[in-house]
């Protein structure tokens, strides 16, 4: 039997197959800054208040777009919101027909095989930080 994610396009999926798609990574959930000039996004260490950073959930998956209005919803209906995903992100790589990589639960079988590649251990929630902290000051060194 093939993978259901390796057969069917993202529009062929099922409303479950679609989230289970998703690694866990949390790197949907970092603040991005976009250079004006260039267009070139780049991600902070800074997680979404919702987001455990520990485990890389949201606290209020249901509820997230109520709490924080600015959240992104990933919808087949543009797919040029795709592309300021993380290069791993299985919706990314999908969209571009490409493969899961080895360490995506999916593929790997295992829950926390994710977490050579999340943000587990090294990203900090923005409910920790004072609130008048400058983004760019948490720009990433790489592209992690």
């Amino acid at each position: 039997m093939v993978a259901f994610w390796a057969d069917k396009t993202l529009a062929e999926l099922t409303p479950e197959e679609w989230e289970a798609l998703c690694d866990g990574c949390g790197k949907c959930c970092l603040h991005k800054l976009e250079d004006e000039d260039t267009g070139r996004l780049y991600y902070t260490d800074v997680a979404c208040r919702l987001l455990d950073v520990k485990h890389c959930r949201c606290r209020d998956y249901a509820h997230r777009h109520e709490q924080v209005p600015d959240c992104l919803r990933l919808t087949l209906l543009e797919p040029m919101s795709f592309k300021w995903l993380p290069e791993t992100c299985a919706y990314r790589l999908r969209s571009e027909g490409k493969s899961l990589f080895p360490w995506h639960p999916l593929v790997s079988g295992d829950p926390a095989s994710v977490h050579a590649v999340s943000i587990s251990g090294w990203a900090v929630s923005e409910a920790d930080l004072p609130i008048d902290t400058d983004l760019q000051t948490h720009i990433l060194a790489d592209d992690r």
